[in-house]
């Protein structure tokens, strides 16, 4: 019989056995079950050889398996969590290449969860899971059973994670996904579960893939290579050994490519705003620019300026062919040329470089012992192109009312003002050609080495691990301009605005130098684990697990922007360090033949803030073959990141409308029209770890062999977590001149040059991390799965993978109640994707013979507009009209469908391929999403990026 790690798992030779074999009948029939995944097609038996005949001391014992969430190995591969095992077999036939395609296709995958798409993000260039949408740092991803170190860059300058893109996809064994609260075993983090990526322990043989794939739509090709080999074996020759390589590279997608409406920032033809890029009145520039006959409000104040009475908007040099002239426009009197610069410049997907080595060398030591060393090194590059920067930015300096001179510093007339001639100051708008503003090149490398020795000993299983894991990032951003260049070039005449093709390279790189920095993240630990059997109770034997271990964390961000020289971006920096010691213990406890009790809790010490103690409990009773019910309750907690307490500071922008009445105060000019508000969130020394507390409680069936299903509700609810001050509260009491919340502040912009006696817009709201807030989310995850053989050609699975969302509701400090759930919030999180009620896969797999086929169904629930964060009511509006746009204030749902197969010519050759996004859906109008244009990036990708075709051999030695 063969166990879901591969393994052979002997009948039971003794009475005892054979009870034990009754009371995990259903566990080890509904392994198929766990086994499956949002992606799984096929169980992990479908490609085993024949097991190999038993030894003798196989013959007189039950095979164990360790499963995420139990510190100890056991047959019963069934615990009383929830856990989902995704096999090397499954990610195969998914279609899915990285990681964290495969991980982030998991059901329970929702709000905070990060796409490599969104380079605009503080984590740019990264991929991270946020289980039960309690965002990627309440979500503990771990490589064989083993903390990894965090990203270098925090997500929103605040949460820590795990980069999905560095981890080596072709040497997993399985994934294992704990929907379950798991702070007693793991410590910090694993709040809303556990993701473990667990790699072939060893390899005998060889085979290479190569793969290419392109997008019928145009960008995007990927080209993709595969080699594992490995020689030695364990048990015979006492020592085995392999080396997997993989590389994969995808080519940008341009927005370009794609049509309406994702193409553009004007959807004025289907009721929305026109953000077209030239216009005056919204500060968006046109890289042919314009000018207005101005004077200054502030004398000498190059930034102080506005427009002549009566006087009109003109282009500073002919349109080009890339724009069109318009001079009938209401709300921009004059002229200007209207330039798509984000359906031309922009990408749907950067062009991205993975290259991976990892290599494992393990050897035996004795019949009960083998100590092993595994290396890896992986790096990823992400590229992206951006649009050309605008003169006009809000922060850090405001240029919005920025001024060309009637003259130069030397007393000449300005060539690049057309107004100089009569004294005039010039008002301008424009967009920099050659320059990309926020265009990054990052290069993320992780180097992690893990040493081990495991074994037998004395009565007690142990296994013990060293790891040392260093990541450095490499940094490079485009784009930016130096103010202080920027007001040096327009009063001495350096840049040319009339023609700038004649600008030399040398002003180019003095207005706009690269930014760059290397960021760093270190997590070294090591760690002692055992577990033995105690005594005999009713339903067999006790179990006792224990650990301890030692880790030490370091983050060291430096600030890409320091002095606030460059224009459009803030400060960003998280420096820390920690020592975290923990120990642990897990009992369990057969009471019945037909239940089991597991009571487990850890004691964590952190040098930073203190100490905490995470308990746990959980059941599983089943009162027939064909029945089981299984609960838990746990308290958990999350670490404070580097970035809450360390010395770390962080700005992040938000487009922001102000109230109607405080536009009206302002005449609805342009100074109050949507703009970039900042955020400043700084760490707090005396910040507090977040609580949790979870339950869950679920059912396991199977009426009959073939036909599985489980039902798992859960419960969490987290206190103390760490927030900056409600932005919406500082708001209010700033609109309304009230002294502002404990602990904030606001930065106010110049005065309205065209109504300077008017309150100042907010240009930046200023906070520490508090622990202030509490949340409360609950569902239902559910997973369905029928395995059919037919005869001995044709067989059938069939799996059908949901979470339901019930309620995700955050409970503010004054009292106030935000509810998430199927709404565009939390909106200032991450990429602002929002929250999906029910996220769904099923999954449906034919064999026959050499031939194997896969379709997989995705959904993903609608969204309405609204964003209970930020404001009431819909949050999508025509800001002219001020109707819902659209009418119903609502994102539609996203349905994907991805067909797979593959045919092996025989044991040696086979081909595979792909087509994602068989149907070519489009992904559903999102004109709020700030990660992307009029799209969802992280639930709607797979529709922008339409239909792709795969393409692909494996060689097998």
């Amino acid at each position: 019989m063969q166990c879901r790690d591969g393994r052979t798992r002997v009948l039971p030779q003794t009475p005892q056995e054979e009870i034990a074999m009754k009371r995990n009948k259903l566990a080890l029939s509904l392994a198929a079950l766990f086994v499956a995944s949002t992606s799984a097609t096929v169980s992990a038996q479908d490609n085993n050889p024949p097991p190999a005949a038993p030894s003798d001391q196989q013959a007189k014992q039950l095979q164990t398996i360790t499963v995420t969430g139990s510190a100890l190995p056991r047959v019963d591969v069934e615990t009383p969590s929830p856990v989902t095992v995704i096999t090397a077999a499954q990610i195969e036939r998914s279609g899915l290449k990285t990681v964290s395609d495969v991980v982030r296709a998991i059901s329970a995958d929702n709000s905070g969860s990060i796409p490599t798409a969104f380079t605009a993000g503080f984590a740019a260039g990264s991929s991270g899971v946020a289980l039960r949408g309690l965002t990627v740092n309440s979500t503990l991803v771990l490589i064989d059973g083993r903390r990894s170190a965090n990203y270098a860059l925090a997500d929103d300058g605040q949460r820590t994670f795990v980069d999905l893109n560095t981890i080596p996809v072709n040497a997993v064994e399985r994934i294992d996904v704990l929907k379950d609260g798991a702070s007693s075993l793991y410590g910090a983090d694993a709040i809303a579960g556990v993701v473990n990526i667990i790699l072939k322990p060893s390899y005998k043989g060889g085979e290479a893939t190569a793969e290419i794939g392109t997008s019928q739509h145009g960008g995007g090709t990927t080209t993709r290579f595969e080699g594992l080999i490995g020689g030695g074996d364990l048990d015979k020759d006492g020592h085995n050994a392999y080396i997997s390589v993989e590389y994969q590279k995808d080519d940008q997608i341009k927005l370009k490519d794609r049509g309406f409406p994702y193409n553009t920032t004007d959807l004025s033809s289907i009721g929305g705003n026109n953000l077209i890029q030239g216009q005056p009145s919204l500060n968006l520039g046109s890289t042919y620019g314009t000018v207005t006959p101005a004077m200054l409000t502030r004398p000498g104040d190059l930034t102080s300026g506005v427009p002549l009475p009566g006087a009109v908007a003109q282009i500073l040099r002919p349109c080009g062919s890339d724009s069109t002239q318009v001079t009938n426009d209401p709300n921009n009197p004059g002229s200007y040329c209207a330039q798509n610069q984000t359906g031309q410049d922009t990408q749907i997907a950067p062009e991205q470089q993975r290259l991976g080595l990892y290599g494992r060398f393990t050897v035996k030591l004795g019949d009960d012992a083998t100590a092993y060393l595994s290396a890896s090194y992986f790096q990823n590059e992400v590229q992206s192109t951006a649009v050309p920067p605008q003169i006009q930015t809000s922060t850090p300096k405001n240029t919005n009312a920025i001024t060309l001179p009637p003259t130069l510093a030397d007393g000449s007339l300005n060539p690049n003002n057309p107004f100089a001639a009569q004294g005039q100051y010039a008002l301008i708008n424009y967009a920099f050609p050659g320059l990309q503003f926020g265009a990054i090149d990052d290069t993320n490398h992780n180097l992690r080495v893990a040493a081990g020795v495991k074994g037998h000993a004395w009565g007690w299983d142990y296994d013990s691990a060293l790891v040392i894991n260093h990541t450095w990032l490499d940094i490079n951003n485009y784009g930016y301009l130096n103010y202080n260049q920027l007001i040096s070039d327009i009063t001495n005449g350096t840049y040319n605005f009339i023609n700038p093709s004649a600008n030399s390279g040398a002003t180019m790189a003095a207005l706009s130098p690269t930014l760059n920095k290397t960021s760093t993240t270190d997590m070294d630990s090591i760690d002692f684990r055992a577990s033995r059997e105690l005594w005999e109770m009713d339903g067999g034997p006790m179990g006792l697990g224990v650990g301890a271990d030692f880790r030490h964390e370091a983050q060291h961000d430096p600030d890409l922007n320091p002095d606030l020289a460059a224009q459009g971006l803030g400060i960003a920096h998280t420096i820390g360090k920690r020592n975290v010691y923990g120990v642990y213990g897990e009992v369990v406890m057969p009471l019945l033949q037909s239940l089991e009790l597991d009571l487990s809790g850890r004691y964590d010490h952190y040098s930073d803030f203190g100490s905490n103690v995470s308990p746990k409990a959980g059941f599983k009773w089943k009162p027939i073959d064909m029945l089981a019910i299984r609960g838990t309750y746990s308290q958990g907690f999350r670490a404070p990141s580097f970035a809450e307490n360390g010395s770390s500071a962080s700005e992040g922008f938000t487009t922001y409308t102000p109230p109607s009445d405080f536009q009206a105060a302002h005449g609805n000019n342009g100074y109050v029209q949507p703009y970039p508000l900042g955020f400043l969130t700084a760490a707090n020394p005396n910040i507090k770890p977040e609580k949790s507390e979870s339950y869950t409680f679920g059912i396991v069936i199977q009426p009959w062999q073939p036909i599985s299903l489980s039902l798992d509700y859960y419960d969490i609810k987290k206190s103390g977590v760490i927030t900056a001050a409600d932005s919406s509260a500082v708001l209010d009491a700033y609109y309304a001149g009230l002294p502002l919340p404990p602990n904030t502040a606001v930065v106010a912009d110049n005065p309205d040059p065209q109504n300077p006696a008017a309150l100042p817009r907010p240009i930046v709201v200023e906070a520490l991390y508090v622990n202030e807030n509490r949340l409360e989310t609950n569902g239902l995850d559910a997973d369905l799965r029928g395995d059919f053989k037919f005869n001995d050609d044709w067989r059938w699975i069939s799996e059908l993978n949901a979470t339901q969302i019930f309620e995700w509701n955050l409970y503010l400090q004054d009292g106030s109640e935000q509810r998430f759930v199927g709404t565009h919030g939390p909106y200032q999180l991450s990429s602002g994707a929002g929250t999906p009620r029910t996220r769904a896969s099923w999954a449906n797999t034919v064999m026959w013979k050499a031939l194997t086929v896969t379709g997989t169904f995705y959904y993903t629930s609608g969204e309405s507009f609204v964003v209970p964060d930020v404001s009431s009511g819909c949050f999508s509006t025509n800001t002219i009209t001020g109707a819902n746009f659209p009418a119903d204030c609502h994102m539609s749902s996203i349905t994907t469908f991805d067909l797979t197969g593959s045919y092996d010519f025989n044991e040696h050759v086979s081909v595979f391929g792909s087509i994602m996004n068989a149907f070519d859906r489009k992904p559903p109008l999102d004109p709020i999403n700030y990660a992307a244009n009029n799209y969802n990036p992280t639930y709607g990708y797979s529709g922008i990026v339409g239909r792709f075709f795969n393409l692909g051999v494996k060689v097998k030695m």
